[in-house]
C-alpha cells in the first residue's frame, strides 16, 4: 500500500523513464492511430479503499485508456479548429506542471512578468496598438465571458451603475450580432445577458458577414444608453470577417463597445496584414484569440484583449485582506475569472520566442495551402460540390446531388474509417461537411490519404 508522502512514492527518475516511453509510444502511434475514437468507453471501477500505486495506473491506462484516446493531436484532425502541441511548446508544458507555479498574482516569482510579456508578444505579432492589455484564459468561451462582462461593465458605467457591485437589475441594454460563436451566446447566458437577449443582425448575401447597412440601421432606432456589439473575424462555418473599419465607425457614432470574436481568423493577419481582412480590429473594445488553435499550444489557453484595462480590473477586482496584493501591476486574479491560475502562459512564450514570426507565419501558409489543395479536389470532383469558396484554412463541402449521396451519411463514415476526422456544419440551410487546417504537423500526404478516401466514398 502507497501514502501520499515523499518516501513512498516513485522517484522522478521513475516517472520520466515512463514519461520517456509513453512520450515514443505515441508519437510513433500517430500515423496508425485512429484520428476518432466514436465508440470508446470506459470500464466500470468502484473506488478502492487500498492504494493501488502508480505502476497500476500506469498500467489501467496503457491498456484501456490510451488505445481509445483520439488522434486529435496528429496531422489529420480536421474538426472544429483544433491545433497540435507543437514540441517546444509540449516541452514548455510539461515545465508548467513540473514548477507548478500558482499565477494569480507576482510578488513570489518571475511566472505573472512572463504572462505579460507573452500578451505583449502577442499584440506585436498581430500588430495590435500597445495599449491593449489584457489576461490569458483557459479558451475563447472564457475570453468571450470577459468580453460579455467587462461590456457589461462600461455599458453600466455610462448609466451609473456599477455592475459588478450591484448587478444588471436595472441595466439598459442592448447586444447586436450577425453570427456569433456558439461561445459568445453562452458567454452572454453567463454574463446574465441572455443567450436569447442579442438583437439579429442581417448578413451580406451568401455570407455569415454581417449587413453594416443593417447594423447603422438598428443602431440607429436602438434609443437605449447601453449598447454592445459583436463582430466575427471570422465566424466558424463561412471563414467570414465582418468589415470592422465600418463596424467600428458606426460603435463610434453610436457609443456602442465593440467586441471581436477572432479566435483563429485574427491569425489571417500574419500573412495579409494590417491591411488584410482583419483591417478595423485594432479599433475594437475588446478581443478574444485562442493559442490553442492555430497558435499550436497545447490545450487550454486563450486570451483576452482589451484597451480599456480599467473596465476589465473593476470587472473582476475583489478585495479581501488574503488576496492582499504586493505586485506593482494589477494581479492577473483580478483582471480575469480565476484567482487560481495555471501557468499557461510558458508555453505561449516559448513558442513565440522559439519560432518566431516567421516560422509561425510558414505554419499558416502551409495549413492555407493544404485547405486550398482540398477545395480545388472538391470543386473539380463529380462526387462533391463545394459549398463556398475557401477563404482561409477552412473547407466547407457537401456529397454531390448528382450522386445522391447523403452528406451526413458520407462523413459518418469518413469519420468511421478513422483515416481523417471532420465535423458537421449548415451552410445556408443545407448540411455540410466542415473541414479546418490548423496542425502544424499536417502534411499534404495527409490531404492525399483524405482524398482518397472521399474518392472512395463516393465511387
Amino acid at each position: 500500500m502507497q501514502s501520499l508522502t515523499p518516501r513512498h512514492l516513485p522517484t522522478y527518475e521513475h516517472l520520466l523513464a515512463a514519461l520517456e516511453q509513453e512520450c515514443q509510444a505515441f508519437n510513433a502511434s500517430l500515423d496508425s492511430r485512429r484520428v476518432s475514437n466514436p465508440a470508446s468507453c470506459i470500464v466500470p471501477r468502484v473506488l478502492s479503499e487500498q492504494s493501488a500505486g502508480f505502476e497500476a495506473f500506469r498500467q489501467v491506462f496503457s491498456t484501456e485508456i490510451a488505445p481509445q484516446l483520439s488522434a486529435s493531436n496528429g496531422g489529420r484532425y480536421w474538426g472544429f479548429v483544433t491545433g497540435g502541441a507543437n514540441p517546444v511548446a509540449t516541452y514548455a508544458d510539461w515545465l508548467v506542471t513540473l514548477y507548478n507555479q500558482n499565477v494569480s498574482k507576482g510578488g513570489d516569482s518571475v511566472a505573472s512578468q512572463v504572462e505579460r510579456q507573452a500578451i505583449k508578444w502577442i499584440t506585436e505579432l498581430f500588430e495590435l496598438p500597445a495599449v491593449f492589455e489584457g489576461v490569458m484564459t483557459t479558451g475563447a468561451t472564457a475570453a468571450n465571458v470577459l468580453g460579455a462582462m467587462v461590456a457589461r461593465q462600461e455599458v453600466g458605467r455610462k448609466q451609473g451603475i456599477d455592475v459588478a457591485k450591484v448587478g444588471c437589475k436595472d441595466l439598459d441594454y442592448t447586444v447586436f450580432a450577425a453570427t456569433p460563436h456558439a461561445s459568445m451566446v453562452k458567454a452572454l447566458g453567463l454574463a446574465g445577458l441572455g443567450q436569447e437577449s442579442w438583437v439579429q443582425v442581417a448578413c451580406e448575401p451568401n455570407s455569415e458577414a454581417m449587413d453594416t447597412t443593417d447594423l447603422a440601421s438598428k443602431l440607429a432606432e436602438c434609443r437605449g444608453p447601453g449598447k454592445i456589439v459583436i463582430a466575427s473575424a471570422a465566424t466558424v462555418t463561412g471563414t467570414d470577417y465582418d468589415d470592422l473599419v465600418r463596424v467600428a465607425q458606426l460603435c463610434r457614432q453610436h457609443q456602442a463597445w465593440l467586441h471581436v470574436d477572432g479566435a483563429f481568423g485574427i491569425f489571417e493577419r500574419l500573412l495579409m496584414g494590417p491591411q488584410g481582412k482583419t483591417q478595423g480590429i485594432e479599433l475594437a473594445d475588446s478581443i478574444t484569440l485562442d493559442c490553442h488553435k492555430w497558435l499550436n499550444v497545447p490545450y487550454d489557453c486563450g486570451v483576452f484583449l482589451t484597451r480599456h484595462p480599467h473596465t476589465l480590473l473593476a470587472t473582476c477586482n475583489v478585495d479581501a485582506p488574503y488576496l492582499a496584493n504586493s505586485d506593482a501591476e494589477q494581479p492577473f486574479m483580478s483582471l480575469g475569472i480565476e484567482n487560481s491560475r495555471r501557468f499557461r502562459a510558458l508555453p505561449v512564450w516559448a513558442t513565440l520566442l522559439a519560432y518566431g514570426k516567421q516560422g509561425i507565419r510558414a505554419q499558416i501558409q502551409r495549413n492555407v495551402d493544404q485547405a486550398n489543395a482540398l477545395a480545388n479536389w472538391v470543386n473539380a470532383s463529380d462526387g462533391y460540390e463545394l459549398n463556398k469558396p475557401c477563404a482561409l484554412n477552412v473547407v466547407v463541402f457537401s456529397a454531390s446531388d448528382k450522386n445522391k449521396l447523403d452528406t451526413q451519411a458520407v462523413l459518418a463514415q469518413l469519420n468511421e474509417s478513422g483515416q481523417v476526422f471532420m465535423t458537421p456544419g449548415m451552410w445556408q440551410g443545407k448540411a455540410v461537411i466542415r473541414c479546418a487546417f490548423s496542425n502544424w504537423r499536417t502534411e499534404m500526404q495527409d490531404v492525399e490519404l483524405a482524398i482518397a478516401e472521399l474518392a472512395r466514398l463516393a465511387s
